[in-house]
């Protein structure tokens, strides 16, 4: 990475005994997208909010292309910010809630007017620049803060959960629309989530918190893929966990064995000898489904989710116990129900093996 726009040193927010942050280090790239998240009480927000000015930190800094912000208040960082409320002033029209940063900046009348008409273009929302706030939908008036929070050309646009309020489909579409507007202006984003989907269909890079910690950053290919711990596994995204024993190299592959279940795990990560303890994650979609002694398993269906394009399915394992697997339903090759006999496998790198925590 180069010189960071921001860096945030060994920052720490106390309140009492508990650690809202616990020793946070962070470097965020210009023009990158980085999304913080995590569980309710992960510290995201108190971290986002540290960024911004409204959070004092206890302990550590924050620093600007160089320069340190920790004591600025927030007036004088000239980032962006979008709430997931909105934060609309009811009495004005979206085109004085769209100039209003840049009228508090005393810019002259023509360039007010102008930026106006810009961000609300940015935002398809220049047909409505008349309307106040009550007369927009929920993604209307997202959309209307949007354009206010990059009115006044921010260096960097924080965003606490602006899309949790939304229905489904609307939240998928703002999705796509965020991205490409990102991609469009190249501001540095920083984004506060808690939903898993949002934060890896978005995201340059992701930042994964639990208890005032940051438990792993990467892209999110690595997160996913990757996984360090049981905890990163499990937050994001769903898996399988195993316990198992290292009994050998075979190769380039672990030799793993959970009960009377033997299978392979790659090794090429790992160094472990053999009587090694472990715990290996596998996600759900990495699991062949089909008849009965097809595969090196055997379990019987307990249950099945029909979910469209696939169907989740809960499998017992006389040894393993549950296990859920992920598989399409277009042209699946096998037709589970509950009862019936099948057998599943993967193949040796489908596993994680975990770090302890």
């Amino acid at each position: 990475m180069s010189q960071p726009i921001l860096s945030i040193r060994n920052s720490v927010k106390r309140y009492g005994p508990v650690h809202a942050l616990d020793h946070v280090d962070l470097d965020v790239a210009e023009g990158e997208f980085l999304t913080l998240l995590g569980p309710s009480g992960s510290g995201k927000t108190t971290l986002l909010t540290a960024i911004a000015g409204f959070t004092d930190l206890t302990e550590g800094s924050v620093s600007l292309r160089g320069r340190d912000i920790t004591k600025e208040p927030p007036e004088h960082r000239d980032f962006g910010m979008v709430f997931q409320g909105y934060a609309l002033f009811p009495t004005m029209t979206v085109r004085q809630n769209v100039g209003f940063p840049l009228k508090v900046r005393k810019r002259p009348a023509s360039e007010i007017k102008q930026r106006v008409e810009e961000c609300l273009d940015l935002v398809q929302m220049g047909a409505y620049a008349d309307r106040m706030p009550s007369q927009l939908s929920g993604g209307q008036q997202q959309r209307v803060a949007l354009a206010r929070a990059l009115s006044f050309k921010p260096q960097v646009l924080l965003l606490d959960e602006p899309l949790s309020a939304l229905d489904k489909k609307l939240r998928a579409d703002l999705q796509w629309e965020l991205k490409a507007l990102h991609d469009q202006l190249g501001v540095t984003f920083i984004y506060v989530t808690h939903d898993q989907d949002e934060a890896l269909s978005m995201s340059d890079r992701i930042v994964i918190l639990k208890d005032g910690k940051i438990q792993q950053s990467g892209i999110p290919g690595t997160l996913y893929n990757k996984p360090r711990t049981r905890f990163v596994a499990d937050f994001l995204g769903k898996s399988n966990f195993l316990d198992v024993s290292i009994k050998g190299r075979s190769g380039d592959h672990l030799e793993c064995v959970a009960g009377d279940a033997s299978f392979p795990v790659d090794a090429s990560s790992h160094g472990e000898v053999a009587g090694d303890r472990a715990e290996v994650a596998l996600r759900p979609e990495r699991i062949r489904l089909g008849a009965a002694g097809s595969e090196f398993l055997t379990g019987t269906v307990k249950q099945v989710s029909y979910l469209g394009e696939r169907c989740q399915v809960l499998l017992i394992h006389k040894v393993l116990g549950q296990i859920l697997v992920s598989c399409p339903t277009w042209k699946a090759g096998i037709d589970p129900a509950p009862g019936l006999e099948v057998g599943f496998g993967w193949d040796p790198d489908a596993c994680v093996i975990l770090e302890a925590e």
